[in-house]
């Protein structure tokens, strides 16, 4: 395990300044409005004003504790965007007044492999997530549903001034999720993909996609969202429900290059897996509490393959922002405030959103 000691920005462990929140207090408990503390801006670090905060599936499953047992109270929230208004004395790349965001990651050990690779996510000392993880200083990271935090200038991105704040909040997870995979394995023209899910993430990486030039389909429970598949750039929308959906996946059989599965309920493995063409590949995001359940024979006679994707690193994230600002892809989103964050979460479990809610920070 990385330890505070080892890692970049220790050397400043004093934290002084408050700034509001809203906190998750107990696996059962509505979130709750709270001050904070952040850390002193030290030599590499920027801090941030918030302006928005996305709200992703992810900080609802940490702040009920479903995942794990989180340590409470909890700032959850990494969709964070911001203006920068402090920099450390030791800072290069950020000045003050700089349009910037924060993901899912608030530091490495920047001298692993990985880390030096731009793959920080996938660090052999531990990534610091951005909440509920150990800080340079020992104490939990608390995330973005806040109004400043503090940063190593590392992490933080640039976000282009084509992009709207707001609606690219949402870009800083699903975005990256969705760009990492469609990137690794060379979606573009002729690409047939599939994308499993028309919700916060699936909506993304439908517009990512066919702005990379893939022939796109979405499949998912209903044909209630098609109209805004095929608006989004998708060419078709299945339903994959009821007997409807059993017959859609049979003659959907061998039809594409490439699958990302964004839910997390548990699927007929070999049916979905049995979609791809000869050599195709089936990309799990979603993360369904049972195991997954699959047939060798799905795999090895189409030498399938079957992997998995979890977000990406800096530069691959600029990247993606930059693909974003330059193609005007955005999230679809809900601007609201702090009080209502509780509604939305209930919605959010409810799948009553179309398809990201997004916090105004300058309510908390």
């Amino acid at each position: 395990m990385t330890t505070a000691s080892t890692l970049p920005g220790a050397e400043n462990l004093d934290r002084l300044e408050a700034v509001p929140a809203v906190a998750a207090v107990a696996p059962d408990a509505p979130l709750e409005a709270q001050t904070i503390s952040r850390r002193a801006v030290g030599p590499r670090d920027v801090r941030i004003a918030i302006e928005y905060s996305g709200i992703c599936h992810s900080d609802i499953h940490t702040a009920r504790s479903e995942w794990s047992e989180a340590k409470y109270p909890l700032v959850v929230g990494h969709e964070i965007i911001g203006r920068v208004d402090a920099v450390g004395s030791d800072v290069t790349n950020f000045s003050i007044g700089d349009r910037v965001g924060v993901g899912c990651m608030s530091n490495s050990c920047h001298d692993c492999p990985a880390c030096a690779d731009g793959q920080e996510q996938e660090c052999h000392n531990g990534t610091i997530m951005t909440y509920g993880g150990v800080d340079v200083d020992g104490s939990i990271t608390q995330g973005g549903y806040s109004a400043a935090t503090v940063i190593d200038e590392r992490m933080v991105l640039r976000i282009p001034e084509a992009l709207p704040a707001d609606a690219a909040a949402p870009l800083l997870c699903a975005g990256i999720t969705m760009y990492s995979p469609l990137r690794q394995w060379n979606a573009g023209p002729g690409t047939k993909v599939a994308i499993i899910g028309m919700g916060g993430l699936g909506h993304v990486g439908v517009k990512l996609a066919a702005a990379m030039g893939c022939e796109v389909t979405v499949l998912s429970q209903t044909t209630s969202k098609r109209s805004d598949s095929l608006r989004f750039g998708a060419t078709e929308h299945y339903a994959t429900g009821g007997d409807e959906g059993k017959e859609n996946l049979k003659a959907l059989r061998g039809s594409f290059d490439l699958i990302i599965n964004t839910v997390s309920a548990n699927l007929p493995m070999d049916a979905y897996v049995g979609l791809l063409r000869t050599r195709g590949v089936f990309v799990e995001i979603g993360l369904p509490i049972e195991k997954l359940s699959l047939s060798a024979f799905t795999l090895t006679h189409a030498r399938r393959v079957l992997t998995g994707s979890l977000i990406g690193g800096i530069p691959e994230t600029q990247e993606m922002l930059d693909f974003c600002a330059e193609h005007g892809v955005t999230a679809e989103i809900e601007l609201i405030s702090a009080s209502e964050i509780n509604a939305a979460y209930e919605r959010v479990v409810g799948s009553d959103v179309r398809y990201r809610f997004v916090i105004d920070a300058s309510t908390f």
